[in-house]
């Protein structure tokens, strides 16, 4: 099946609710079209979101290094924030570079970058170097001017109003 020869860099980022979940969508159409679909999940620790047994189901390789609740929320980055940081850089590097995917999803990836995670120069370099037909899409709040300046598309998302400010927890299947 033939598809887009030119992958774009996507960009979703802000402090509104709907970035993982913007990339999970469009993971859902492309592996829907046929595409060959790869989700690298970065500092998400703690109980696995919902999507993530879907995206499985449809083919799509998860990559989920993290599986303990990341110290970004609280106490302070932690050496296993750290370790699982790198392991899913690794991953990440190696699927965008191995041409297996037609789409690449580095979840989070920009919260990885702001922390000091993963490099800004080394995802920078990765994105330059991709094969040119994988398409990779980088999620998370606080993306870096330089990435924002290397995307072909960037979306904001804006919170105006969120049930948290009103007590509301999150919600399982709602918001994981």
């Amino acid at each position: 099946m033939a598809f887009a020869k030119r992958g774009l860099v996507q960009v979703y980022t802000g402090d509104g609710k709907g970035k993982t979940t913007a990339a999970v969508g469009l993971a859902v159409r492309a592996a829907g079209a046929g595409m060959r679909v790869a989700f690298v999940q970065f500092v998400k620790g703690g109980a696995r979101s919902s999507e993530l047994g879907v995206l499985e189901r449809l083919d799509v390789r998860v990559e989920r290094p993290a599986e303990r609740s990341t110290g970004l929320l609280g106490r302070g980055l932690t050496g296993e924030d750290y370790s699982a940081a790198a392991e899913a850089w690794k991953t990440a590097r190696e699927i965008i570079g191995s041409n297996a995917y037609d789409l690449v999803v580095l979840d989070e990836i920009n919260v990885a970058v702001a922390y000091g995670l993963v490099s800004e120069a080394d995802l920078l370099a990765a994105l330059t170097s991709r094969p040119s037909a994988v398409e990779v899409v980088c999620t998370g709040r606080g993306a870096s001017e330089a990435l924002i300046g290397f995307a072909d598309l960037v979306t904001e998302m804006v919170m105006r109003k969120h049930p948290y400010e009103h007590g509301v927890p999150a919600r399982r299947g709602i918001e994981f």
